[in-house]
């Protein structure tokens, strides 16, 4: 049949690993992966961090020691992070999650660079 594509495989376990400020996810195909707190952070599906069209990311600096501070379902198809620093308006689907999974060097790698770009920095701003 032509247009029907397979459903994604849905999450059978979520553990955020706090001291690590690691989110563990594992899904129902037998895929499982680790995605730093920072990372997820940095990738925010919000229009705050993506923009309002393609060219408008804004780039997330002062992130590294970020850390989730609450896990919210979102239906049954996704999750909302809580992170320190305030926010909370990126909504995460089972489908982003893996694609994240999938994809996590490749964007890291992609981060870091624009990071370096920019002339900007992972640590948060030392207040004076």
């Amino acid at each position: 049949m032509a247009g029907l594509h397979k459903a994604p495989p849905q999450p059978t376990e979520i553990k955020l690993h706090q001291k690590s400020r690691v989110l563990e996810i594992a899904y129902g195909d037998g895929k499982a992966f680790q995605l730093p707190c920072e990372f997820l952070r940095v990738y925010s599906p919000s229009a705050e961090v993506r923009g309002h069209g393609p060219g408008q990311e804004v780039l997330q600096v002062g992130k590294k020691n970020v850390e989730i501070t609450k896990i919210e379902p979102a239906g049954s198809y996704a999750i909302q992070f809580a992170f320190s620093g305030g926010h909370d308006t990126g909504i995460y689907s089972w489908d982003l999650l893996y694609d994240y999974g999938l994809r996590q060097e490749e964007m890291w790698q992609h981060y870091l660079k624009r990071m370096e770009e920019a002339g900007a920095s992972r640590e948060p701003a030392r207040s004076k």
